[in-house]
Parts: C-alpha cells; structure tokens; sequence
C-alpha cells in the first residue's frame, strides 16, 4: 500500500500550457505553472504547506488578536494556532480534508462543510472552484450559512508569486493601494497610514530592494497586484469583494524559503476583524456570498 501525501490527493487540471495542482488537505493550490515554468512558489508532492502556501484562509484571513471576539452579544474563544503571538491565524480550514464534487480536465471544486466548534458555533457550508482558461487561473469561492443564526465570515487566499528570480528584491511591485496598516510585535493592527511619500508606496512600479514587507494594504485604486521580472509579469487580481492586500517578502521564513517567494494575499476584511468588526461580512441564515479572485501570466520577452 503507497503511502499517503502529506497534502492528501491530488487533483490536477490544465489548459493550454498552463497546469495546477489542487489538493484534498485544505482544498489549497500546490503548484501553478504556464509555458513549463512556475507562477506559484508552491511545495513538493512529499511536503506539507509550509508558511501558508497556496492555502485558504476562511472564514477569517489574517490573525485575531488572543482568539477572542464578540459577536451578537456572546464572548467567543478560538484556539490559539499562532501560540508565539497568541493569537488565533488564518481562519480553520487549512489542515482539513476537502472533498471533491466536479473534476475536469481544466476545473475543480472542491466542497466543506464547516461544523460549529468552540469559538465558531456556527455552521458554513464552504465551496471554491478553480479554473484554467484563457485568462489564466480563476478562483471563485462561496459560502453559505447553513445554520439558523448569522454567522461572520472573512474570505482570504495565500499563493506565492514568483517570476523565476532567486530572490524577491529584484522583482518590480505594482501594489495600487494608498493605505496601509502598522502592527505591533503581534502582528496586530495599530495604526492606518497613507503610503504616500514613504517606502511603502508601489501604486507606481518599482523594485522591492531589501524592504521587508509583512503588510496589509487597502483603499484599493485599482483591481490587481502586478509582479514582474525580466521574462514575465504575473497579476493578481480580485473582484470588488476584496477590499484588502497583504503582501508578505517571507523575511521570518527559514533561510531556503526567506525572500525567494513574494506572498500576495486577497482578503476581504482586515486583521483582526472579528474583533473591529471592519469588513466583516454577516451572512444571514441561508445566505451565500461568492468571492473572486485569479492569476494572470504575461510573457514579457
């Protein structure tokens, strides 16, 4: 008997010359490649998703401060999955098996039905479709509220880009936000800044150099976030469900995976939502609501 994956089965789609991986634990994306070269820095068929690669973050993205929120009049308190920072991170779906519901040859769905559990008494049912075409990767993912309450929801994804340079400080970053956010040491926003006049404005291209980025960004001007390198550009777009960016250089990450991938990162409500409120979507009791977001390949040379 094979052994099983760490990241569970496999689930391959293509179109053209452009392939991808999606797999059962998480429902996550492993690997997207156009032309035979990577769009993703994703992770080997043996290895689990480390840093967050490819995962998605729902029903919350980002971190929630102590794991502790308030909502419709009850204190709720969720498990401590960033223990160092003691917060609760990026949502409770990421370490759970998927199963698969449609598979073709250039499309995947793969569905979840999230059961209330301490902290998110709540009952989501959870569907993301992934599809290759023409316009590159497409990711649309729907939620519903199968319980008989409201519930909160926040939607997030976390692919790393790559346009094949060894590090992320020569690739040229297009980020069309002119907001963004400062954290405390646990990653816990402080303060809402402008980005004009400081190193952290990219709304006009250039190059990433030795900044550190772990940052989320928002009063979005346009619909995509634009990466390039010297043979190609690749563009992350989202719909107008997704209200904030994070873009993350991997400074904190082990030194084979330090600033080798550039993390892009479409969320719809901020960090630390379930605590502010801001952006938090209330779905009512049998209400859906489906996000978009996707990946473009242009070929530069």
């Amino acid at each position: 008997m094979s052994a099983t994956q760490p990241s569970g089965a496999q689930y391959p789609i293509s179109f053209g010359d452009q392939e991808a991986v999606v797999v059962e634990v998480g429902g996550g994306l492993r690997t997207y490649t156009a032309g035979g070269v990577d769009v993703l820095e994703g992770y080997e068929v043996d290895e689990m998703a480390s840093a967050g690669r490819g995962q998605l973050l729902l029903p919350w993205p980002n971190r929630i401060r102590d794991g502790r929120y308030r909502f419709a009049g009850e204190e709720l308190q969720l498990a401590l999955t960033d223990p160092a920072r003691h917060n609760a991170s990026h949502g409770l779906v990421r370490w759970v098996n998927w199963r698969v519901v449609a598979h073709k040859a250039d499309r995947v769905v793969v569905e979840l039905v999230l059961h209330p559990q301490p902290g998110y008494p709540f009952t989501l049912g959870l569907s993301v479709e992934y599809r290759l075409g023409d316009g590159g990767l497409a990711v649309a993912t729907t939620a519903t509220n199968l319980g008989d309450r409201p519930c909160p929801y926040g939607a997030g994804a976390h692919p790393y880009l790559t346009v094949g340079t060894p590090t992320v400080d020569p690739v040229v970053l297009l980020v069309p936000a002119a907001t963004r956010l400062i954290t405390d040491e646990r990653a816990i926003p402080v303060e809402r800044v402008g980005v004009a006049g400081s190193g952290y404005d990219f709304r006009q291209p250039r190059a990433v150099g030795d900044l550190a980025l772990d940052t989320a960004f928002t009063d979005l001007g346009g619909d995509s976030v634009v990466v390039a390198g010297p043979d190609r550009r690749v563009a992350l777009w989202w719909d107008d469900s997704y209200r904030w960016v994070m873009v993350f250089t991997g400074d904190g990450l082990p030194a084979e995976r330090r600033r080798t991938g550039l993390a892009v990162e479409p969320m719809t409500c901020p960090p630390n939502a379930f605590v502010t409120g801001e952006d938090v979507k209330v779905l009512e009791p049998g209400e859906a609501w489906t996000t978009r977001w996707g990946i473009r390949v242009h070929t530069t040379s």
